[in-house]
């Protein structure tokens, strides 16, 4: 009924007009004002804190500390940061609340009358504090001798995440190669650049629960972490989410989330029934929130003379920050897609997350996708090279088949797709065909046309990743519909059977958050799919913890996966209450997919770490001014297996949104770091795409592979078409110039860097 028409999303009129709700938005006369003190120390000890004097300040109510904190210990998947950082604590955490590892660790609140106040009372707060020694990054944290960022851990190293697998006979693969490509890759940071940065209200809610409305992707898991940190029971919580202006994984960790719950207890027991607010300026979220993993990888491949691939050795290094965020879980994506979506019969793949006193990497689209394709891309892309093999070719001869074994000895779920999207974005980039001329045109405005220093290339690459949680993670997702008949329709029919008129309308009830992207359209769609009811005649409650279950992240290109099967369960159960006579018709249904399996500690064993994947392939067409280093896009052609169409207008969104967010990864974003501190936390020095940097065409060809297990076939793809992009850009540079960049982003410095570094090397100097 539904299913693939490009609706026109409901809140779109709200988002174009302005009267979308976002938690900025929030705002009235009687609300007070929070402001986040954040301790500036990049690794220290505290010995004293002070407030008194902010405490005093006119109008200020409360200035909350660690000793306000009952369990002062958070973390999405580990217990390792605190909520406050202070020299007084309840001593009921894990983690030593006494020292800052992040120059964002938080130290104190303040909630006002005025935001302004509350801006003055945080100058007026002193801190002393012991210096301990900084480890900026991953050559520091690694050295036998490095300060540990996390002692409490008792693991005695700044190594705390080791991902290995052991696959047949790797010495031997590689001792009967024919050819041998090995490179190290470095990739860096990427801020999330979200256009709403983080907001929320909080109080106590008419049922007397504290209550936080906010922006995040997960509404359960925020009260889950917000439970845990204020020593209350999980009924007395509760998170809602309106408007969600972006967050691509960045808002996945907590913020806000358990300090302004903190603030809205505290208040309440000092009798102040008020709501309180805080926002952060741009600067505060760069600052303040996880970004990318950066890290390395050191890769060797074996290939036989027709470039089949026999055997790789593989050493990787996430630099996870001062704390874990979904590091472990990011590590592991790493792990299973650095070599590529490729038959390998034999591997040695390690794999490991670094703690230092960076900025805490966490997850952001495609999570550790991007990095493993980005080493495996380029990998594949020089065995290409070296054997004169066609890349897409070169492909053909290696990429994962129904049946085929992945990396970790098992079967890879039904419904691989890889080659026939390989296929399809090469018979759409016309790739056999020769490329166009350089244009006369300058890359600069203000500098002269010129052929002369124009080069034209061409690339490809393609990449998988998984759908859903992963290794043993306890997945699951939860819907409720309810059935409503026709005006007058409500007893039945006159001899007491049930009523068998269709439903005349429908309430659907889901906590999964729209983060931007359309989720809760395609909810809508799938809803009146599974139902019969028209889309107009249904009504959603979303993302509120007091109306429905947990339906898990809106991460993991998952949640139109798993909400759809949820959404077909409950549709059924509705439908067999209906037919049983009930009026309204209630469905409620808890979606559990198939189980998977953590990955051997020695990596031995054959695990099954994923339950679905998605499979792209891109290729991309470049000038680069060889005088200048500046590159130009011309044309990306973006492959990618969606299983079923939902709502098309939606999923050229996503592909076309995706491809702009790696073509800012790949070329222009580049935060500075330096002895762990953020140097650049604006967009001023943050050079996020505008309208004319970004590629001058992108064409989205939209395979429908079924997945067996998804529902209605469909797959979700949101993360994919980034994953491709900066290998399929690198090899087209190399196609213009001939050098293979390891590293990026590919700013013009960096690219005439390497052609002049290339040149001299070619030159003997």
């Amino acid at each position: 009924m539904s299913l693939g028409e490009a609706v026109a999303k409901p809140d779109a009129h709200g988002k174009v007009t302005g009267e979308a709700v976002y938690a900025g938005d929030i705002s009235d006369a009687g609300m007070l004002h929070a402001k986040v003190v954040f301790t500036d120390e990049v690794h220290a000890r505290i010995t004293s804190l002070d407030t008194n004097a902010a405490s005093a300040l006119q109008g200020v109510h409360l200035v909350l500390t660690a000793a306000d904190v009952p369990v002062n210990e958070y973390g999405l998947t580990k217990f390792d940061q605190p909520v406050l950082v202070g020299p007084q604590s309840t001593g009921r955490a894990a983690v030593a609340a006494d020292v800052s590892r992040w120059e964002a660790d938080h130290l104190a609140v303040v909630v006002a009358e005025t935001a302004e106040i509350a801006l003055a009372a945080t100058q007026l707060i002193v801190a002393q504090w012991e210096p301990l020694d900084v480890v900026p990054d991953l050559d520091a944290a690694l050295q036998p001798d490095a300060p540990l960022v996390h002692p409490e851990d008792g693991i005695g190293a700044n190594v705390y995440a080791h991902l290995k697998t052991r696959k047949g006979d790797t010495a031997g693969a590689f001792a009967q190669a024919a050819h041998v490509v090995e490179g190290t890759y470095t990739f860096p940071y990427q801020e999330h650049a979200y256009l709403q940065t983080e907001a929320a209200v909080s109080y106590i809610d008419g049922e007397g629960r504290v209550t936080v409305e906010t922006a995040g992707q997960w509404t359960h898991e925020d009260l889950r972490q917000v439970a845990h940190a204020l020593d209350l029971p999980a009924a007395q919580v509760r998170i809602v989410y309106g408007a969600i202006g972006g967050a691509f994984g960045g808002k996945e960790d907590m913020s806000l989330q358990v300090v302004m719950a903190l603030a809205a207890l505290r208040l309440h027991e000092a009798g102040v029934a008020r709501p309180v607010r805080c926002e952060w300026s741009r600067e505060e979220s760069i600052v303040g929130h996880h970004k990318r993993h950066r890290g390395r990888v050191h890769t060797r491949w074996a290939a036989d003379a027709d470039g089949r691939i026999l055997g790789v050795e593989t050493d990787g290094f996430l630099d996870a920050g001062a704390y874990n965020c979904t590091s472990n879980k990011v590590l592991g994506n790493l792990h299973l897609t650095v070599c590529g979506p490729y038959v390998i019969p034999n591997a040695r793949v390690d794999s490991r997350a670094v703690y230092t006193n960076a900025p805490p990497g966490g997850a952001f689209r495609g999570f550790g996708g991007p990095q493993g394709a980005f080493v495996a891309e380029m990998q594949m892309n020089k065995l290409a090279a070296l054997t004169g093999i066609d890349p897409v070719e070169i492909r053909r001869r290696n990429v994962l088949a129904e049946g085929s074994l992945g990396i970790t000895a098992t079967e890879l779920p039904a419904g691989v797709s890889i080659g026939e999207v390989v296929e399809a974005c090469a018979l759409e980039a016309g790739w056999s065909e020769p490329l166009p001329e350089p244009r006369a045109a300058s890359v600069f405005a203000s500098l002269a046309p010129s052929t002369r220093a124009r080069r034209r290339g061409r690339g490809f690459a393609c990449a998988f990743k998984n759908i859903g949680f992963s290794f043993g993670f306890p997945e699951r997702s939860e819907a409720a519909i309810v059935l409503h008949p026709h005006d007058g329709a409500t007893d039945g029919a006159a001899d007491g059977s049930p009523d068998s008129d269709s439903p005349a309308s429908a309430e659907l009830f889901l906590a999964g958050a729209d983060v931007g992207q359309g989720a809760h359209t395609a909810f809508l769609q799938m809803a009146a799919e599974a139902t019969g009811v028209p889309l107009e005649a249904i009504e959603a409650s979303f993302s509120d913890t007091a109306t429905s279950g947990d339906s898990g992240s809106a991460s993991a290109s998952r949640l139109t996966w798993m909400t759809g099967n949820a959404i077909l369960g409950a549709a059924e159960e509705a439908a067999k209450s209906w037919l049983n006579g009930d009026r309204p018709a209630l469905g409620e249904f808890r979606y559990v997919p198939p189980p998977t399996e953590p990955l051997d500690p020695q990596g031995l064993a054959p695990t099954t770490p994923n339950f679905a994947y998605g499979y792209v392939a891109e290729a991309v067409d470049l000038s680069v001014d060889v005088e200048t280093g500046h590159i130009v896009v011309h044309d990306v052609v973006c492959a990618v297996d969606v299983g079923r169409v939902v709502n098309r207008a939606l999923v050229v969104g996503q592909v076309e949104g995706a491809i702009v967010q790696a073509h800012g990864y790949a070329l222009s974003e580049d935060l500075a770091v330096v002895d762990g501190r953020i140097l650049n936390p604006r967009f001023s020095g943050y050079l996020i795409p505008g309208i004319t940097d970004i590629p001058e065409r992108v064409r989205s060809v939209l395979l429908e592979v079924r997945d067996p297990r998804g529902p209605f076939g469909l797959r979700g793809m949101a993360e994919m078409p980034f994953l491709p992009y900066t290998p399929a850009l690198a090899a087209a540079l190399h196609d213009a110039t001939g050098v293979w960049f390891d590293s990026f982003p590919l700013t013009p410095s960096r690219v005439l860097e390497g052609l002049t570094f290339s040149s001299s090397a070619a030159n003997g100097l």
